[in-house]
């Protein structure tokens, strides 16, 4: 969320670039009926409301999403409110794309840790039980190396849903600093173990979705 948006067109163009899927809400009203979502960089200064009222509200709805304040707002009072409000991390403008990255990958990091994981998860012909990390495919076990199941994981976690790639590399390897070409080549021996290539399917630009069907 963020009044300027030529600010946010440039900022959203960066990220969609780093391989996030990225909605604008240029308003409190947009920001409170959009899709729900991970993370909110979110613009304490907004046309028709104040965004620390936002902030609350949006803390108020979910206690799992990752809320990054990005403000002009630079004095320790306007810190300590955002934080206090339900933000997860404060930037100042300017800032740069390296600082904002390593914040977000942060934020995303303790919002996967906090949040609950499920100890079975289907997805169609997939069953995985993520305590004893194994999987099975139409009822046939399935031997994954540890990156291969944080991967397939990383997927089952929302099938049906394209996952980015930065995101896959978040949760099998911490970091979106690592090549991207290794998500590939892990997805590629993947479909080979799972045995149906389709149950991966490839979204161009984005990532990868595991089918829910």
């Amino acid at each position: 969320m963020e009044d300027d948006r030529r600010v946010a067109a440039a900022l959203s163009s960066a990220l969609t670039r780093r391989g996030y899927q990225v909605e604008h809400a240029a308003t409190v009203a947009a920001a409170l009926a959009a899709a729900p979502c991970d993370l909110v960089l979110l613009d304490l200064t907004l046309p028709d409301g104040d965004g620390t009222d936002l902030c609350r509200e949006l803390r108020r709805r979910s206690s799992q999403l990752g809320i990054i304040a990005v403000t002009a707002r630079g004095e320790e009072r306007d810190r300590v409110l955002g934080l206090r409000l339900g933000a997860d991390d404060y930037v100042v403008k300017p800032f740069s794309m390296v600082e904002l990255q390593a914040r977000i990958e942060a934020v995303l990091r303790r919002a996967a840790n906090a949040a609950p994981e499920r100890h079975l998860i289907e997805a169609g012909a997939v069953r995985i039980d993520v305590a004893a990390r194994t999987v099975t495919v139409d009822g046939r076990a399935v031997t994954l190396t540890r990156k291969e199941f944080d991967v397939l994981l990383s997927l089952a976690r929302q099938p049906g849903v394209a996952v980015p790639r930065d995101r896959i590399l978040l949760d099998a390897w911490g970091t979106t600093w690592t090549d991207r070409h290794t998500v590939e080549v892990h997805v590629g021996s993947l479909r080979g173990k799972l045995g149906d290539a389709r149950l991966v399917e490839t979204v161009r630009g984005v990532g990868y979705r595991l089918r829910d069907a």
